[in-house]
């Protein structure tokens, strides 16, 4: 339905121009016509003149046509309620007290909304839609901004929109940036905010963060994280629950509204699929029982990891660390000597070889190299043998160990490419090292204290105990300051610099692989009074942590590592894929894939590519952004060697859409705001009838077509004044 109609808009200054400027031109041209003897061409002449000047007099007061549309169809009402796992917190009561079942679900608190006979009184008036606000995929996130902008795309007839929620946006663009374009509009939103905008007295288990692999007989460190909202200090028991039926248990203190990490040891029996599960007891006073456990599962292993220990002289330090890793039913050594003066190089046991690994093929299969007094130089390594190390470490998440010793070999690394590698900055005055008048302990720091390769004891106190009972060493190497980005395990007892403590034990990251500096050949001391015990458990402490990015998922030909390597939700995962051909020789060119299947059964195909483009060491990089937590099945494929490997990935950490996290009643309060809206408590919702009811009909459509300064109009004003210029030159009178 439409009304259309002829307005000017005039002022009182308009009027009085057009009147005056139609008067004189009126008297001009009846004198000129008068002048004419009253001839009729003459007449007519200046009755075009009279006729422009009245059309200008027109014009001048900006004469539209307007047209109204009014819609045949009922203005629309559209309810959003909010379906995302946030609406299941138990947080709202009733502001005046009545409540006799205690607090509700903020999704109980504007059920309501959702139902249809809620709206029935509006249905004369208004067609009204509910929608629910859903997050995608289901209990990751929610998008407020999304549904709201499309509201006005998907109805013409718009008038109002009622939004209960949480306020709990966590993806996609801020509300309120919707709300602009709702209030251009003229669509007023009225809010139904839910919830406690503070948390609830809670403990939460918020992480489990299990490793993914772990060795039979080997202990497992699995850390955990608990926050808590109570106003008083509580101590619980944490229990960790195997899928076999055992159970460790370990006091927490947990300060008032506080964070605390800690962590259980488990030493896995046999070689399984295990699932882990930790609970903390329900406190008195929480609100919330239902996020005091966690689950996550853990592949067993046995084990099988492949060690390169190259030294020129056997020194004690060398001898004893050949015994351990040769006596480790995990590990398999193998030793070169650079021993000068010897014709021949090896020894008379299997586990020495002859010559350096000669190609990548031959390199490696070794998870972890140890390098001892070694350097560059004739009858030791060459340029291309640092090459090949540094690649080992960077792109097959090997384990590099330097051992310096007084010969002072290492100091003629520097300018190679494992100089980069070193963690540490070497002294170039000293580079024998320095030797002391007796035994010097190492002192752990705070990142010692906390290192799974320093732990030779489960209790931090008894641990720290044993450290500071070691025997000393009478010797440290060319140490003049950590790296940055190195992270410093321990320090010598007293010996220091313009930097510092000097740092004994110090390890980084480099590429997909791990470094350590032992700075110091006195590990072997660590025998006196107590036999292997804290030396083999170093060294073998030492060579897992190396190498156990290296080995997550392993075939005969693949390997699969991920980092970081306990990923969380929100994350961005760094895939290595390290493939080699049938020959054993790394896969330089080809496509690998992997199929990465989510809890909920969504599938991704994430592709490989060597990373910058070299694909010399048969490494190939990908990324992978998970949206779910849980249990991830990866299969990883080539198609150029046809082989598969399938392996798994846990994502720590819950949904984006928690229960328990506190409201957010604000974000709702802008939108009405600006809108010009509402905002309406959960306990006044049967007013919004009313006031939906109440609300005027919506203005009329408007079309305006503005004739003052439309195009043809203005054709046609020249168009006059053209005729009239040519009927006055017929005239005689220009």
């Amino acid at each position: 339905m439409s009304d259309s109609a002829l307005r000017f808009f005039t002022t009182p200054w308009t009027i009085g121009i057009s009147i005056a400027l139609v008067l004189a031109v009126v008297i001009v041209s009846f004198l000129t016509w008068k002048r004419s003897g009253f001839a009729v061409g003459t007449g007519l002449v200046e009755l075009l003149r009279v006729l422009i000047a009245c059309l200008v007099a027109l014009l001048l007061n900006q004469p539209e046509w307007v047209e109204e549309y009014r819609p045949d169809e009922k203005p629309t009402v559209v309810v959003l309620h909010d379906a995302s796992r946030s609406m299941d917190t138990k947080d709202v009561v009733a502001t005046d007290g009545t409540s006799a079942t205690g607090p509700r679900t903020r999704r109980e608190a504007v059920a309501p909304l959702a139902e249809s006979t809620f709206w029935k009184p509006l249905e004369e008036r208004f067609q009204v839609v509910v929608e629910p606000v859903a997050p995608a995929p289901p209990g990751t996130a929610t998008d407020l901004a999304e549904p709201l902008a499309k509201v006005a795309e998907r109805f013409a007839a718009l008038r109002a929109v009622v939004l209960a929620s949480d306020g709990d946006w966590n993806r996609g663009r801020p509300p309120l940036d919707a709300a602009q374009s709702l209030r251009l509009a003229q669509v007023p939103v009225y809010a139904v905010p839910a919830g406690s905008p503070t948390k609830l007295p809670d403990l939460d288990l918020t992480s489990l963060d299990c490793p993914t692999m772990g060795v039979a007989g080997k202990p497992v460190r699995v850390p955990f994280t608990v926050v808590s909202s109570l106003p008083t200090e509580r101590v619980v028991v944490a229990t960790l629950a195997m899928s076999t039926g055992e159970k460790l248990v370990k006091e927490v203190r947990i300060p008032p509204m506080a964070t605390v990490t800690d962590w259980i040891y488990w030493t896995p029996p046999a070689v399984g699929d295990y699932t882990v599960t930790l609970s903390i007891p329900v406190e008195e006073g929480e609100i919330l029982p239902d996020n005091n456990e966690r689950t996550a599962p853990i592949a067993i292993r046995q084990e099988n990891l492949k060690v390169l220990v190259v030294e020129t002289v056997p020194r004690w330090e060398y001898r004893y660390l050949r015994n351990a890793l040769s006596r480790d039913p995990g590990v398999e050594v193998s030793c070169l000597l650079f021993q000068p003066g010897l014709s021949k190089r090896g020894g008379g046991t299997k586990d020495y070889i002859q010559r350096f690994p000669s190609g990548l093929d031959e390199l490696s299969k070794y998870d972890v190299v140890f390098l001892g007094d070694v350097g560059v130089g004739e009858g030791q390594l060459t340029d291309e043998d640092c090459r090949l190390l540094k690649g080992l470490v960077e792109y097959q998440a090997s384990g590099l160990v330097f051992m310096p010793g007084w010969r002072g070999e290492q100091a003629s690394l520097a300018g190679t490419p494992l100089d980069e590698l070193c963690p540490v900055v070497i002294d170039p005055a000293r580079p024998d090292g320095t030797a002391s008048d007796g035994p010097r302990r190492l002192v752990l720091t705070e990142a010692g204290r906390k290192s799974l390769l320093t732990k030779l004891a489960d209790g931090g106190a008894e641990n720290l105990a044993i450290w500071e009972s070691l025997p000393g060493g009478q010797w440290y190497g060319p140490v003049l300051r950590a790296k940055a980005g190195s992270e410093v395990l321990a320090v010598h007892e007293d010996a220091a610099n313009e930097f510092g403590r000097i740092p004994l034990l110090v390890t980084r990251t480099y590429g997909a692989g791990k470094v350590l500096y032992m700075a110091t050949d006195g590990a072997w001391r660590w025998r006196k009074g107590v036999e292997d015990k804290y030396h083999y458990r170093f060294w073998g402490q030492v060579v897992r942590w190396m190498a156990y990015r290296r080995n997550m998922a392993r075939g005969e030909r693949m390997s699969l590592s991920f980092a970081p390597e306990q990923p969380q939700l929100g994350q961005t995962i760094a895939l290595d894929a390290r493939v080699a051909e049938p020959s054993g020789e790394p896969l330089s060119r080809g496509e690998v894939t992997a199929r990465i299947t989510a809890p909920s059964g969504a599938v991704e195909t994430v592709r490989f590519a060597p990373p910058g483009g070299d694909g010399e060491w048969g490494v190939f990089a990908a990324t992978f952004a998970p949206t779910e937590p849980g249990a991830h099945e990866l299969v990883l494929a080539c198609k150029e060697t046809g082989d598969t490997l399938a392996a798994s990935m846990f994502v720590q950490g819950s949904a984006e859409e928690g229960i328990g996290k506190a409201a957010r009643p604000e974000v709702l309060t802008e939108i009405a705001q600006v809108t010009r809206g509402k905002v309406v408590r959960p306990d006044e919702i049967a007013d919004l009838v009313e006031s939906l009811a109440a609300l005027p009909d919506p203005p009329p459509a408007v079309r305006r077509l503005q004739l003052w300064s439309h195009p043809l109009v203005a054709m046609g004003l020249v168009t006059l004044l053209g005729l009239f210029w040519i009927g006055r030159k017929r005239q005689g009178l220009v």
